[in-house]
């Protein structure tokens, strides 16, 4: 289990250790490597195959997932791009021992790319979730609609798509070859809401909530 509770984690950042808004600290960095390696790690347990699609089961979309519902989309979409780049070099951190380039040449290499967009959606509305209200918290319910519009939609849209490029499988049959999919991708959802709201209560200020600007009345 990984201790959140490290000097890495203090998310008291001073001025010195960060020099704009939009920059990285250490313990930015620290965090999207750790969900880097939370990712890799998801994906010892190996695949399971099921369906005429070749689509395989895997935990590491949960990492993605919770990348995204945990950091928030900068920290969270730098640790999925950790993976990516390290999958793509041709380390074998896949499910199954699989590096980024045989997922890649593969005809579900839409489910692959589409990681990246999952994140950063999942990032941005927890981030705008965080800010409703007088003070910032996690709402698991809004979390798991959050997670399954990322975790789910997105990624089966990206894999959808790759596999009516890459297979003769028509826009309905790729659409269907995900139903096997639907309950367990329904639990990671949960599961994740679940555990970044355990983390967020535990460790607030992890994602700092986006508030939308309001103009003044002088601009209208």
């Amino acid at each position: 289990m990984v201790d959140l509770d490290v000097k890495y984690f203090d998310t008291d950042m001073t001025a010195s250790t960060r020099t704009s808004a939009w920059s990285l600290s250490i313990g930015d960095l620290t965090q999207a490597a750790v969900f880097a390696a939370l990712i890799a790690a998801l994906g010892l347990p190996g695949t399971i195959n099921i369906g005429s699609s070749g689509v395989p089961i895997t935990f590491q979309t949960l990492g993605v997932i919770l990348a995204g519902a945990v950091l928030g989309p900068k920290k969270g979409t730098l640790a999925v791009f950790i993976f990516m780049v390290l999958a793509i070099a041709g380390l074998p951190i896949l499910s199954g021992g699989r590096s980024g380039l045989t997922a890649l040449a593969s005809p579900t290499a839409g489910y692959f790319v589409g990681w990246l967009p999952a994140v950063i959606v999942i990032g941005v509305l927890t981030a705008a979730m965080l800010a409703v209200g007088d003070r910032p918290r996690y709402r698991v319910l809004w979390g798991i609609g959050i997670n399954a519009l990322g975790g789910m939609f997105v990624i089966y849209l990206f894999g959808v798509l790759g596999l009516i490029l890459r297979t003769d499988l028509t826009v309905w049959a790729a659409i269907t070859s995900n139903g096997p999919f639907l309950i367990g991708d329904v639990i990671k959802v949960v599961v994740a809401a679940l555990v970044a709201a355990q983390i967020h209560r535990g460790r607030p200020g992890l994602i700092e909530p986006l508030r939308l600007s309001r103009r003044s009345g002088a601009d209208s």
